[in-house]
């Protein structure tokens, strides 16, 4: 079988550490799949760990702005990756797993077109990409929230998977009860089998 590659995207001030231990969960279940959970390029200017862009000052008008001037260095980081892992030129069997400001960057690479990767899990982000979407449609995305979240309202999720949704890409979006800006024990289940169901498609 065909290996693939899953790289988890943190939250702003934390680090790659954090979302690494999803690896550990998974790899059974994906014996032919590598990972890998970088830092994200630019230190967190607001404390310890690391940012994809700076939350300093944001607002819904210029985050969008953000978004765009880390696609650059988001997408050096991901050419890197892939090659060290010797999936340069494949992005049809890379997986990207982010979690809130990661998702942001993951969903903004799909909803852009410029990564068409196997697959996107999305937990506790937001669609922040600049408009017209014009995605890589094939890439189906799993988008998943707590109903509880006080740091992003999982509406900003369910206006995501409408928004790809209407763009063609197939959007599957959970919002999860009693559970707040995390990932919980059930979004990791509905992950996990998600991400071994479309890596199997892709393997075929």
């Amino acid at each position: 079988m065909k290996r693939s590659l899953i790289i988890f995207l943190h939250g702003v001030g934390s680090n790659g550490d954090s979302l690494a231990p999803l690896g550990e969960v998974w790899r059974h279940s994906l014996p032919d799949t590598l990972f890998a959970a970088p830092n994200a390029p630019m230190p967190f200017d607001m404390g310890p760990g690391y940012q994809w862009f700076s939350v300093y000052g944001v607002t819904p008008e210029n985050r969008t702005q953000r978004v765009l001037a880390a696609r650059l260095a988001f997408d050096g980081l991901i050419a890197r990756i892939m090659a060290e892992q010797g999936m340069a030129g494949h992005p049809e069997r890379v997986v990207l797993v982010g979690f809130s400001q990661g998702s942001i960057m993951a969903l903004d690479a799909i909803a852009s077109g410029r990564w068409p990767v196997a697959a996107v899990v999305a937990f506790s982000g937001r669609l922040s990409s600049p408009l017209p979407l014009m995605p890589a449609a094939a890439t189906p995305v799993l988008l998943i929230h707590g109903a509880d979240d006080q740091v992003i309202p999982a509406w900003e999720t369910e206006h995501a998977g409408k928004a790809l949704q209407e763009t063609g890409v197939a959007a599957t979006t959970f919002i999860l009860p009693r559970v707040g800006h995390e990932i919980s024990a059930e979004g990791v289940a509905l992950a996990g089998q998600f991400i071994s169901r479309t890596l199997a498609a892709v393997a075929k």
